[in-house]
């Protein structure tokens, strides 16, 4: 069932028995594949690698809808295509956007898509030097989903709330809308409203059991509340924001790989490009793609119908929307929950290679900080 707005909750993609969310809960890696390119565009792809011989990119992908652009990019062989013959792509799954980064952080993978505020914090904590966005993947997608008796800030007062992570994207969203609406929250689960940062699969058997009230979460976490639990959404996260759009999933790539293989890093982004055509332009066949990708990296089909439903509810797109990641930032800090230090974090950005790319294909640029 689908709820409109302004109790709208897109029903998104659900995997069963899966605990991992699109850039919340806690925990590693849960799967690795590895692939080996396709003949497309192999004249290209040869030429592009044969300055580096050959190389393997190690690419990150959380089994979620809001990976979508990944999880169907990968499982149709696009990514594998544009990178070409001399490019092996091992594939690796996560389940939360710090332990990705971490793993990039470790040299265990080169690129990952991943949430906006894992990233802020893994560019912070490096000192500018570990990572750049590269490419947007996905908007939308975040929502507050309460107990059919909360219906309004207010009422959320000495109630108990969950988020994916301490720190991250949802947690900060929902620190600062209560802030905005007058409420108090600390970081040890104090205040007017006590935050419980926990696992989104832990989430949601306390909601059940009624050990919490509600929860900041991404899908397909809002959706299980929704229909398992008899959550209701209070808060539509693009609600928030200007034209309702902000940053759910980008693409970010170490830094050193990026200067070591540019050529590589650009094949990654043709690749991006094209998976981002084809999830909005072939929409039944993407989701049906994703889907077994996620099987794949989970051991678990998710209903198609969820699939469906959701994607009309997301917007997939190169664009990183930088304007929200900063936004994200500013909130962060003012929550004391991150200090830029002297890092400037504009320098998070590296969309030359991408643009260049889209200009080769007459498509609009995009703008970064």
């Amino acid at each position: 069932m689908t709820l409109r707005r302004p109790f709208t909750l897109l029903v998104a993609l659900c995997a069963v028995a899966f605990v991992g969310a699109a850039c919340g809960s806690s925990g590693g890696s849960s799967s690795s594949s590895t692939s080996t390119a396709g003949s497309a565009g192999s004249q290209a792809a040869q030429a592009t690698t044969s300055s580096t011989g050959s190389a393997t990119l190690r690419l990150g992908v959380f089994p979620n809808v809001t990976h979508a652009t990944g999880l169907a990019g990968i499982e149709k062989g696009i990514f594998a295509d544009k990178l070409g013959p001399n490019v092996k792509l091992q594939v690796q799954s996560f389940n939360a956007g710090p332990a990705a980064v971490e793993a990039l952080f470790g040299d265990a993978i080169d690129a990952t898509f991943v949430g906006p505020n894992p990233a802020i914090n893994g560019y912070v904590k490096s000192k500018g030097d570990a990572l750049r966005v590269i490419a947007g993947s996905t908007s939308g997608g975040a929502y507050l989903v309460v107990r059919n008796t909360i219906a309004a800030p207010a009422d959320l007062k000495g109630k108990k709330l969950a988020t994916p992570q301490l720190g991250n994207t949802q947690d900060v969203a929902l620190r600062s809308w209560l802030k905005q609406k007058g409420l108090k929250a600390d970081t040890h689960g104090g205040g007017d409203v006590s935050i419980l940062p926990q696992e989104n699969a832990q989430t949601l058997d306390a909601f059940k059991t009624g050990a919490i009230d509600g929860a900041w979460v991404p899908e397909p976490w809002a959706t299980r509340l929704v229909t398992e639990a008899g959550a209701k959404v209070l808060v539509d996260e693009r609600d928030l924001w200007p034209g309702g759009q902000y940053v759910t999933t980008q693409l970010i790539v170490a830094k050193k790989y990026l200067e070591k293989y540019p050529d590589v890093v650009k094949r990654l982004l043709e690749g991006q490009v094209a998976a981002t055509d084809y999830v909005n332009q072939n929409q039944a066949d993407a989701q049906k793609a994703a889907n077994d990708q996620i099987e794949k990296l989970t051991g678990k089909r998710v209903g198609d119908a969820l699939i469906s439903a959701s994607w009309k509810n997301l917007t997939f797109t190169v664009d990183p929307v930088a304007t929200s990641l900063k936004s994200n930032a500013d909130a962060a800090v003012s929550l004391g929950l991150l200090d830029l230090g002297n890092v400037d974090l504009a320098g998070i950005y590296d969309l030359k290679i991408l643009n260049q790319v889209l200009a080769a294909q007459g498509k609009p640029q995009v703008k970064q900080l």
